[in-house]
């Protein structure tokens, strides 16, 4: 029997880095414990930073992170549940990971003509080919550019592209 292959998680956009990694809660009942933190994902702080402190609906918010507003609801969904989990229990939260890209400065690699965008402002280089000679760009015309053949990596990707149509031109 064939498995079939599991879809590929598409990345979610994200607008604004947190300011903090984590939370960490304190009191005199509070014991120490080995219970691991609570790891909010990227994706799902930006749900909650949309949602709850820019007071966008999830349809709106959904548009911001370049994905379906079903998964927008999943999403935080998920990050009200990992909350409350830790508020209860009295666990440390931890803000990391997850399948984004950060909509920061967009910078283009001389040597192997890949885009990418890059969180730090010192020491920037290709997550491709680790040169250090890239510009930085002004405004990116993604379609134009995939058409040209160039890769396009979102965050630090590895330049591969999804879907039929691209596996059909890669082939």
């Amino acid at each position: 029997m064939k498995r079939m292959k599991t879809r590929v998680r598409v990345l979610r956009k994200i607008s604004d880095i947190p300011k903090v990694k984590g939370f960490k809660p304190y009191g005199k009942d509070l014991k120490k414990s080995d219970e691991a933190p609570i790891n909010l994902l990227y994706e799902e702080y930006e749900a909650i930073r949309l949602s709850d402190y820019n007071l966008l609906n999830h349809h709106q918010a959904s548009l911001m992170m370049c994905v379906s507003r079903p998964t927008f609801t999943r999403i935080y969904a998920s990050a009200l549940q990992k909350i409350a989990k830790a508020f209860i229990e009295g666990r440390p939260i931890t803000i990391d990971g997850g399948k984004v890209y950060f909509d920061t400065d967009w910078f283009y690699c001389k040597k192997c003509n890949c885009y990418f965008n890059h969180l730090e402002k010192e020491n920037i280089h290709c997550p491709l080919c680790n040169n250090k000679e890239v510009d930085e760009c002004e405004q990116i015309d993604i379609e134009k550019d995939m058409n040209q053949n160039t890769e396009f990596t979102p965050h630090r990707g590895n330049g591969r592209r999804h879907g039929r149509k691209h596996r059909e031109q890669d082939n």
